[in-house]
């Protein structure tokens, strides 16, 4: 079954809503895509909740749709918070902004730019579309400055830059009020880690076989067996003796190979 990337669901008072598409006024829901037409919708059969949170993955889309999403979440009774899964890009940077509560995962990202077009026409065509284009970027900029600790000019600077804001940054900026981190308690990448894993368990088998291998002192009150006959007919076979000369060795081997992993 194909996933829908673009979802709302309940769950007693609180509803969930996944925005991991595009922002667009033609969506393609199939794939994740999301009007603000349809949003609208969802949230006024949603009826009575007290708690939305809004799970956002997107490149981000048409102004006009995700201005109209970031209002309808800004309007709605319920307490909302946003996630930033992956990235929230462009417009659905400002959607993200909706949320009385803002957070971003650890592996995220936000990014920041001017609103733009493809146009044509006369040199006055053309100059009044910069001049509009700085209008409706005007509009992102108000919705930044609701929540930013950073002035006016700080935030044009990053739009201009076109910027990718970390979460920390984030945090700083005051664009997200939380970055959840994850506890990563067993699972591990290292392959150093695993290295010096590995080499401390071989180390530690070699000292137990060391261990193992003395021989406790004979008792001196204790009078010798007599030793059986030797009957020339037969011949048992004798269980090879390990070197501890050998046995040490492994284990100082061992040893160094874990001294030298940790300088790693």
């Amino acid at each position: 079954m194909r996933r829908t990337y673009y979802s709302l669901a309940t769950n007693g008072n609180e509803a969930s809503i996944n925005i991991y598409g595009d922002i667009t006024s033609y969506p393609w829901e199939a794939h994740g895509d999301v009007s603000a037409v349809n949003l609208s919708k969802r949230l006024e059969e949603l009826g009575e909740v007290s708690k939305i949170h809004v799970y956002i993955n997107s490149y981000g889309g048409e102004v006009a749709e995700g201005l109209a999403i970031y209002n309808a979440l800004k309007r709605h009774k319920a307490k909302v918070t946003t996630y930033c899964d992956g990235f929230a890009a462009s417009i659905a940077s400002v959607i993200f902004m909706a949320g009385d509560k803002r957070v971003m995962s650890e592996a995220s990202l936000l990014m920041v730019h001017n609103a733009w077009t493809v146009g044509i026409g006369n040199s006055a065509e053309l100059r009044k579309q910069a001049d509009d284009l700085d209008k409706i970027t005007r509009a992102s900029i108000e919705a930044y400055k609701a929540h930013s600790t950073l002035s006016e000019d700080e935030i044009k600077a990053l739009l201009d830059a076109e910027t990718w804001i970390l979460p920390e940054e984030a945090l700083e900026y005051g664009f997200a009020t939380k970055v959840e981190k994850t506890e990563n308690k067993h699972a591990s990448q290292s392959v150093r880690q695993s290295l010096v894993a590995l080499i401390k368990g071989k180390a530690r088998a070699a000292e137990e076989d060391d261990e193992e291998e003395v021989e406790p002192e004979a008792d001196p009150e204790e009078k010798p067996e007599d030793e059986p006959e030797d009957n020339p007919e037969e011949d048992p076979e004798e269980d090879p003796e390990e070197d501890p000369e050998e046995s040490n060795n492994a284990s100082q081997m061992w040893t160094g190979l874990f001294n030298a992993i940790k300088n790693i």
